[in-house]
């Protein structure tokens, strides 16, 4: 690394004020710090000082995402040679995956980061390492046969709308990531809705497999949960869906990690999990002994294993921009995404994956149930004092 060093300061004062790529000094800023941990240091005035900066949560965070990224580019290889009823090795699982993965998060990245780099010339804000996380959690929540240029209408959006506008990372009060979902799936429902498609022909019409790859597990169960397959199918992820979301095994890994390491709260998680599973448990008992088939007859723990529950209760819900910061709000605000999740995936069977809904809803929320939890924080130190 020290050639690397010395390359990098023999080119550094091109870039600084006055110099010939002055208007370029926050790329290379920001280059230079996601190689080096950053030279400057406070100066003055009291500061609470951790090993834990912005880049190192946002790579801890990368690395948690990492078993679900694998695995769904297994699963993307292994459905589409299942679609055709060809028997296919690991080995071409993953060739098929990366081929299908890959570009698109190359172009998540490419487009969001633009916006940034737009923004930071323009604006003379320094970047910062955010859409790292951004940027990969966008594909993750997309079907593997998402067209390339909505992924980065999705990308721009999200990042300008969704971040840029309110002044930049740390100041979004809503996860940019579940921004592009939310407006990808609002803008082109047919290519996000619930019948995800395994895979599309050359020129880009539904293929042949349409028929096979028909609903997936949340367009099931609303119509008969019995049609859901084994819940050690749904835990290890062998089905389709959006790219990193299908396996809860590789979500709980990515959990273990945030949680050991104190980036995602642990609190937020559990209270997620607890919320949507008492919410089943209570539309068991109110369910209607006349219709076996209904919905809210589905095992309480199915909705723990269905779409993208784990993998938003532990990326996306877990945001600490906007997520609640006090720690009894952290309870609050996860249990009641879990109640969400389910009231409305049960009753709402135009919608079936509540996920980025009851996050987006409680991220607009986080803010007010904080003031109430200092609120009577306040009023109960006034009691006792």
């Amino acid at each position: 690394m020290k050639i690397v060093r010395k390359l990098v300061d023999s080119v550094k004062p091109n870039f600084s004020k006055g110099a010939k790529f002055e208007k370029l000094h926050y790329f290379f800023e920001a280059f230079e710090t996601f190689l080096f941990v950053p030279e400057t240091t406070t100066k003055n005035g009291v500061h609470v000082r951790d090993a834990m900066d912005l880049k190192r949560t946002m790579f801890v965070v990368i690395i948690a995402m990492i078993p679900c990224l694998l695995f769904g580019i297994w699963n993307t290889g292994a459905q589409h040679y299942l679609a055709y009823g060809i028997e296919s090795s690991f080995v071409e699982n993953i060739l098929f995956g990366l081929k299908k993965v890959l570009p698109i998060i190359i172009v998540s990245y490419v487009a969001g980061l633009s916006v940034e780099f737009a923004f930071s010339a323009i604006y003379k804000h320094p970047l910062s390492e955010g859409y790292l996380v951004t940027g990969l959690l966008i594909p993750l929540t997309m079907p593997a046969s998402i067209p390339l240029w909505m992924v980065a209408l999705g990308a721009i959006f999200c990042t300008l709308l969704g971040k840029e506008i309110f002044g930049g990372t740390g100041m979004n009060f809503m996860n940019p990531a579940l921004l592009a979902r939310a407006f990808m799936f609002f803008a082109f429902p047919a290519y996000m809705s619930g019948d995800i498609w395994t895979d599309l022909s050359p020129e880009g019409s539904q293929s042949v497999v349409d028929a096979f790859s028909g609903a997936t597990n949340l367009v099931k169960f609303d119509k008969d949960y019995h049609l859901l397959p084994s819940a050690y199918q749904m835990f290890m992820g062998f089905e389709q869906g959006s790219i990193g979301e299908t396996s809860v095994l590789a979500c709980l890994i990515g959990a273990f990690i945030l949680i050991v390491t104190g980036v995602g709260s642990w609190r937020i998680i559990v209270s997620v999990f607890l919320g949507g599973y008492l919410m089943g448990l209570l539309l068991n008992f109110l369910a209607p002994a006349d219709n076996l088939l209904h919905a809210m007859h589905t095992p309480a723990h199915y909705h723990w294993l269905m779409g993208s529950f784990a993998f938003g209760a532990i990326f996306m819900a877990t945001d600490p921009v906007s997520a609640a910061q006090t720690e009894k709000g952290k309870f609050i605000y996860g249990f009641f995404i879990g109640i969400i999740i389910v009231i409305l995936r049960v009753f709402n069977p135009a919608y079936p994956e509540a996920v980025m809904l009851g996050i987006l809803l409680l991220n607009v929320f986080a803010p007010i149930i904080d003031y109430f939890v200092i609120e009577q924080h306040i009023k109960s130190r006034i009691k006792n004092a």
